[in-house]
């Protein structure tokens, strides 16, 4: 089981979450669960509604598009992140190449999250519009 800090420390790392405060990270840890998984597990399919959010404490995972191995991820990798907000479908089946231990958020609870903390709210959003591509470019 993660400490508190660890999973802070975890959550820290996500550009989504990159303006947040200390209290901010911390009630957006305390809504993750702890999970494992074995290898071979499926965490997304693409084309699949998406309802979760997960960062890799432990272990690796292989994403796929289309059939083609297209990133490796490893120990404080995070996926799923723009679904929190959107609930757009998978763009790629992501599956566990070794035991895997991680934090879950889902979408439902962390929008519960942003209702209780209108002041992450913006944040958030100022973060997703960064990562977002710009058509004027």
């Amino acid at each position: 089981m993660l400490r508190k800090n660890a999973k802070v420390e975890l959550v820290k790392r996500v550009p989504l979450f990159s303006g947040c405060s200390k209290r901010e990270l911390e009630q957006i840890a305390g809504i993750a669960d702890e999970i494992e998984m074995p290898a071979g597990k499926a965490l997304t399919r693409e084309g699949a509604s998406a309802h979760e959010f997960f960062v890799l404490a432990e272990g690796s995972a292989e994403v796929e598009r289309k059939g083609r191995i297209v990133n490796k991820l490893g120990s404080g990798d995070f996926l799923g992140e723009i679904a929190l907000i959107t609930g757009v479908p998978r763009t790629a089946t992501v599956t566990t190449t070794e035991p895997c231990q991680m934090l879950v958020i889902t979408a439902r609870d962390f929008k519960a999250l942003l209702r209780r903390m209108p002041s992450l709210q913006l944040k958030v959003l100022d973060a997703l519009a960064a990562r977002l591509p710009n058509e004027y470019d």
